[in-house]
């Protein structure tokens, strides 16, 4: 068995996880205070999970990590986490192998791993939330970069902004409400619902586009909390590729919402070497 942990700056999650079944799952808030109190409040969450038979402990953190030497660097809405030893505190503590990496990277190997994209060797995964976050799977195998950060084409320039600007929760917020909100307001036919919709799946074409020329990848799976309106955006982005350059590489891409649950925790627990 191994744990995975899904850290956050509102919550860490962490699952005991057997094969390919989450076998129970523990949530605590992430402390506001120092790194100390921060790291406390994860290890005895790890604690509660940790048995004999535990042979393993992935991390999954939304920042850059210095994958060989387990340090964290900078973690997002984690303000005391500047520069954390992580894999030593944490292998000192519990005596077992501790692998840590960028939490979209691990929502990308859990899709690959116990989700829709078991069948494909070469998918990008995207997060779709308070930002944009993506991982690489390149012949079957977990692309990390030096940084843990390879392929985070969120960040990439893209009109005044970047493309999270406007792929993820910052673009609701220039019409004054939330992914949430307009998707419940779709749901009930809003017609500018379904207009703001479709302008955030251009946008999103716009993104997968890059995709298509930075990895050509024979999926993208896409996650967080504005999956959940694919159907929404969809025809927006489907309008949008409609205009790449090579056809070919469209009709043979599959699109779609991942409806793995807790896959983020559960690629965390699938890390190694």
């Amino acid at each position: 068995m191994r744990i995975g942990l899904d850290l956050g700056g509102t919550n860490f999650r962490a699952g005991l996880v057997d094969d390919e079944r989450l076998v129970r799952k523990e949530v605590v808030p992430c402390p506001k205070g120092s790194e100390q109190e921060v790291n406390a409040a994860l290890l005895a969450l790890v604690k509660r999970l940790l048995t004999d038979d535990v042979t393993s402990i992935g991390v999954g953190v939304p920042t850059i990590v210095d994958r060989e030497r387990g340090i964290v660097y900078h973690a997002a809405n984690i303000p005391a986490w500047e520069e954390v030893h992580l894999k030593d505190i944490m292998e000192d503590a519990f005596h077992r192998p501790v692998f840590i990496n960028n939490d979209a990277n691990c929502f990308a190997l859990g899709v690959h791993v116990f989700g829709e994209g078991r069948d494909y060797n070469d998918m990008v995964g995207l997060t779709l939330g308070t930002g944009v976050g993506s991982g690489l799977i390149i012949g079957g195998r977990l692309y990390n970069g030096r940084n843990t950060c390879a392929g985070e084409v969120g960040s990439l320039p893209f009109r005044e902004k970047d493309y999270e600007y406007y792929c993820a929760s910052r673009f609701f917020e220039e019409y004054g409400t939330t992914g949430k909100q307009l998707a419940a307001d779709a749901r009930r036919g809003d017609q500018k619902a379904l207009d703001i919709w479709r302008v955030f799946g251009d946008n999103l074409g716009c993104l997968v586009e890059a995709v298509l020329f930075a990895y050509d990848p024979e999926a993208v799976f896409i996650g967080g909390g504005i999956a959940d309106a694919f159907d929404f955006y969809k025809d927006g982005m489907l309008a949008r590729l409609g205009e790449f350059p090579y056809p070919e590489s469209v009709a043979r891409l599959h699109i779609a919402p991942s409806h793995l649950e807790n896959a983020a925790l559960l690629g965390a627990a699938a890390l190694e070497e």
